[in-house]
């Protein structure tokens, strides 16, 4: 039909969108979708994180200030609000944050049949396998963890690494680790508040593994930069995304550490560090993964036109670029029937009968015949 008539895809907005955004980059990740539901055609309610208490007032100010109150509102405040939002009807819901609040959130989304993007997390591994340029891998993984204090979603969770070169890892990552510490707090910002501090303290305590804490950063929820090795898979320290700076060390080759990472969620991120095409491949195509990045650390995220998000447990949908415009759109099918064509198509209308079907039929001027054999199925009569 799309080549008889003229058919077309005409991008709209889906409307009235809501998009929570997150404590931990407040600004990157609550105005990035903002950005795409705007270039989208849409209406926006934005509900920053109450956590990043200056950020949240900062951007009320602005929104205020710049943006137009018909198509854009800020709400502020905490669960309550963010509770009585999610009673109402929108368009779409675009949400940044933990895989258990964001259960509530499409629990609250398919009361109404709205559709969801759910950016999570979850615990992403590193994989550094015997040929690995062991250097570089300690330091990009060091890099990563400790980054932000490492309440980063894409962040390496735990490092599995293979038994050979385990030794010569952990010494490398012990130097790095103190390297980007730097002894001063001033380097490291702080957990997010106290119930967060108290809970990766606590995982610590509970850690069977050997701790390495690099000296400094004392103070208020100032958690210094942690590596701990002979972690065993039942460890406190794998029973939760961290979501901190505490950086476990498992003896595990490659295989094995794809074993264990498919014993869980799919995690938002996957890190390789080899000089193996085989090894990269095997990782590759024997996991799943939001993302997966191979000899570095959390640069997938920024690939110019790529699609960014989650699988299972680690998120649904996408969006940076133009995968954040389609995500705030509806692409509606508009199909425009010339009038001319209604006696060609005449065989469509009732009666379905012989007469009114006769002349759309094909007629069978080959000499076909279907034979009982291969040999009696000839064309043109049978064979001599």
């Amino acid at each position: 039909m799309g080549t008889l008539g003229k058919a077309r895809i005409r991008k709209e907005p889906l409307g009235v969108v809501l998009v929570i955004g997150a404590w931990n980059f407040p600004f990157l990740l609550t105005l990035q979708p903002v950005i795409a539901a705007i270039t989208a055609g849409c209406c926006v309610i934005v509900k920053p994180s109450k956590l990043s208490v200056a950020s949240q007032n900062l951007m009320q100010d602005l929104v205020g200030r710049y943006l137009d109150p018909e198509a854009i509102r800020l709400v502020t405040g905490g669960p309550q609000e963010t509770t009585k939002l999610l009673e109402l009807k929108f368009n779409h819901i675009f949400f940044t944050g933990s895989t258990k609040v964001a259960k509530f959130v499409a629990a609250a989304a398919a009361k109404h049949l709205t559709p969801t993007v759910l950016e999570l997390g979850g615990q992403g591994p590193a994989i550094v396998t015997a040929k690995a340029d062991l250097d570089l891998a300690a330091k990009r993984i060091a890099y990563a963890k400790f980054l932000n204090t490492g309440q980063i979603c894409l962040s390496v969770n735990h490092v599995f690494v293979d038994p050979e070169v385990h030794d010569a890892f952990v010494k490398r990552l012990h130097y790095w680790t103190q390297q980007f510490s730097g002894g001063e707090s001033s380097h490291m910002c702080k957990i997010v508040n106290e119930r967060n501090f108290e809970r990766l303290s606590g995982l610590l305590e509970e850690t069977s593994g050997k701790v390495f804490q690099a000296s400094g950063n004392e103070g208020e929820n100032m958690l210094s930069p942690t590596v701990v090795t002979d972690v065993s898979i039942n460890d406190s320290l794998l029973s939760e995304e961290l979501f901190g700076p505490i950086c476990p060390v498992i003896k595990a080759t490659y295989k094995d550490a794809v074993r264990q990472t498919n014993s869980g969620p799919h995690p938002l991120a996957i890190y390789v560090f080899s000089s193996d095409r085989t090894e990269i491949n095997y990782v590759l195509q024997s996991t799943i993964s939001g993302g997966v990045t191979i000899n570095d650390v959390l640069m997938h995220y920024g690939v110019p036109g790529a699609p960014f998000g989650g699988v299972g447990d680690s998120g649904q949908g996408y969006y940076h670029g133009k995968y954040g415009f389609m995500a705030f759109t509806h692409q509606r099918t508009i199909l425009e029937m010339p009038t001319w064509m209604d006696k060609l198509m005449a065989f469509r209308y009732p009666p379905f009968d012989m007469k009114n079907t006769s002349n759309f039929m094909v007629k069978n001027n080959l000499g076909f015949r279907r034979g009982e054999t291969m040999e009696d199925q000839v064309v043109g009569g049978s064979r001599s």
